[in-house]
Parts: structure tokens; C-alpha cells; sequence
């Protein structure tokens, strides 16, 4: 373990160098990995293990569209695929990859299953943080261990493939065998995390609905709707608009963040944009902490998770979800958007 000093504070990490691949293949060679759930993280995960050379299995409520995806990634029922509770038996590690709602539903006929030795392993702090709410309060006898790669499931499998890796945070809650540590960042560097962080349950979940709520989608859609439509309603074209408030920022900037910062990119602009945006940064900062302020309060409150569970436990739920992200994708914005897409040189 490295520790490494991040503006004055020093953190620990894991790199693929010090806990390399084949040390990871030694940890876990007498492990089954069941991979419980087929839908945002459990693909992704599942194979790049896969393909990392871990024995995994998926377990998956069969006849869904899900089951069905499973089939055509190559996992086969009756030998690598399951239902949901042979493969949680079959298993060592219980990657318990369901969504929150869906972890709460399953629960009561996963616990039995966790028998004294086996590793129960999450990608998000949600059902151990909020276990008041959850119920989900695992068995003394097992490992309780997360890691939670910093992206989708879709981008953590796009960078296993391009040879890259999505970092990733891990936690321990419970070590009843030892062994825990070492199975958790064993599983991290099979995943194909690129750096693995400290953390623990709360924190996770803490900054990760933060985030989720904030820049990473609440906020910076909501950025962009105020921008868009200041530029429209003062006669800018909807080309002109989108370009100006999400095209060059996606397409042209963020790469450059990504690439050594937000300093490299402010210096790889025209000296005009350079003292507009060091004038307005504080402005915005100033306009929106107490926004953020509210939203890590209401997370760290728990009515963040009670909203979620609440919504996500009805009827309707998807119903309900696809008539939203349907006004969100109708709007003029994303329309324009994809218009947009469909002119990138890549695509003409």
C-alpha cells in the first residue's frame, strides 16, 4: 500500500504495480465469484473478471431481459449462469450488484446463503449505510467488503477493452476470516480498477449520491438548462446554443481536464476566456455551495435514501421513470443534441 500526498493530505492507495494481476489470480484461486445482478455494474464487473481469468458465475432472475443479455455476453445457463439463489449458494464472494431497491427485495433470500467464511462484496455503500432502512445487516461469519469503480459499469468495461482503467474506492465493514483486505483489492484489480482508494461504507455513499445529485448529473444538467435557455431567449439558434453549452465543453475541454487539470486547460485558452471564467468562478461557487450544502445534508440525514427507496420500491417505478427521461430527452436541447452528434466528422 502507497501513500500518496494529495494537496497536504496524504491518502492510502493500491496501484496495479504493487498488487499486480497475477497476485490478484493467487488471492482468489480457490474462490467461486457470483455476480448477483445483470444490470448496471454486474456486466461490466463480471467480465472483465472473466476475461482476467477469475472463476465467476452470474446470477440473474431467469426469463428477463436481463437473463437474456447474459446469455448473448456468453455466460451459460447451467454452467456459469444461475438463478439468483444457486448461484449466491455455489458462491464464495457474493457480488450483490442489484440495484438498491432490488437489494432490499432479495435479501431475506440471500442471507441464509451467506454461510460462515464466504465474502459478501458491494460496488456502493446504499444497503450497509442505510441498513435502519434496508434491513440488510450481514451475518457475523462473513467478509463484508466493497469496492466502487468511479464510473459506470458500461465505462469501467469500454476501458478494460481499450487496455485502461477506471479507478476505484474499497472499503472493509467486516473481516471475519483475515482475510478481507486481500480479497477486496484482489477483486478491485480483477474488475480492472487503475488505482484502488481507502474509504468506508458511509463515505462512499456519502460522496457518491452527492455526486450522482451534483456536478456529475443533477447539477450540470441543470447548468446546462439555465445556460441553453438564457442564449435562446436572447436569439441565439439552437445549434449555436447547444455548441456554446455542451458540445465544446464535452467534446473540446473536459478531455483537456481530464489530461492534467483544470489549470492546463485554462492555459490552453484564448486569454480572453482565461480572465472571463477566473472572474465568474467565484460567482458560481458562491451561488451554488449552499445548494450543495442542502444536498450533503439531506444525504448524510438518510432522506436521500428514503426517497430513493420509497420511489424506487413502486409499482410504476419504470413506468413513472421513462415518462421523465422521455421530456428530458425531448427537450429542444437534446434534440439539438443529437443533431449535433449526427454532424461530428466521426459520424458524417
Amino acid at each position: 500500500m502507497a501513500m500518496l500526498n494529495f494537496g497536504g493530505t496524504e491518502e492510502k492507495v493500491v496501484t496495479r504495480e504493487e498488487f499486480p494481476l497475477e497476485k490478484a489470480r493467487e488471492v482468489l484461486k480457490d474462490e467461486t465469484i457470483a455476480v448477483i445482478g445483470y444490470g448496471v455494474q454486474g456486466p461490466g464487473q463480471s467480465l472483465n473478471l472473466r476475461d482476467n481469468g477469475f472463476n465467476v458465475i452470474v446470477g440473474q432472475r431467469k426469463g428477463g431481459a436481463s437473463w437474456d443479455k447474459a446469455v448473448k455476453d456468453g455466460w451459460v445457463p447451467g454452467e456459469t449462469l444461475f438463478p439468483i439463489e444457486e448461484a449466491a449458494e455455489r458462491g464464495t464472494i457474493i457480488q450483490y450488484l442489484l440495484s438498491d431497491a432490488a437489494q432490499i427485495e432479495v435479501w431475506p433470500r440471500i442471507k441464509p446463503l451467506l454461510t460462515d467464511g464466504k465474502a459478501l462484496y458491494f460496488s456502493h455503500g446504499f444497503g450497509i449505510t442505510y441498513n435502519e432502512r434496508t434491513k440488510i445487516v450481514a451475518p457475523e461469519g462473513v467478509d463484508v467488503i466493497l469496492v466502487a469503480p468511479k464510473g459506470s459499469g458500461t465505462s469501467l468495461r469500454r476501458l478494460f477493452l481499450e487496455g485502461r482503467g477506471l479507478n476505484s474506492s474499497y472499503a472493509i465493514d467486516q473481516d471475519a476470516t483475515g482475510r478481507a483486505y486481500e480479497r477486496a483489492i484482489a477483486l478491485g484489480i480483477g474488475v480492472g480498477s487503475g488505482y484502488l482508494f481507502e474509504t468506508d461504507f458511509k463515505r462512499e455513499v456519502y460522496s457518491d449520491l452527492t455526486g450522482e445529485r451534483g456536478t456529475l448529473m443533477g447539477a450540470i444538467q441543470g447548468i446546462f438548462e439555465a445556460q441553453y435557455d438564457v442564449l435562446r431567449a436572447n436569439g441565439h439558434s439552437p445549434s449555436e446554443a447547444f455548441n456554446e453549452t455542451v458540445e465544446e465543453l464535452t467534446q473540446s475541454l473536459m478531455p483537456l481536464v481530464a489530461e492534467n487539470g483544470m489549470d492546463w486547460m485554462y492555459a490552453n485558452c484564448s486569454t480572453t476566456a482565461q480572465r472571463g471564467a477566473l472572474d465568474w468562478k467565484d460567482k458560481f461557487r458562491d451561488a451554488v455551495k449552499p445548494v450543495f450544502e442542502d444536498l450533503y445534508q439531506s444525504v448524510a440525514s438518510g432522506e436521500e435514501a428514503q426517497r430513493s427507496i420509497d420511489s424506487n420500491s413502486q409499482k410504476d417505478y419504470r413506468e413513472k421513470l421513462e415518462v421523465e427521461l422521455k421530456e428530458l430527452s425531448d427537450s429542444e436541447m437534446w434534440q439539438a443534441g443529437r443533431t449535433v452528434r449526427k454532424l461530428r466528422p466521426e459520424n458524417a
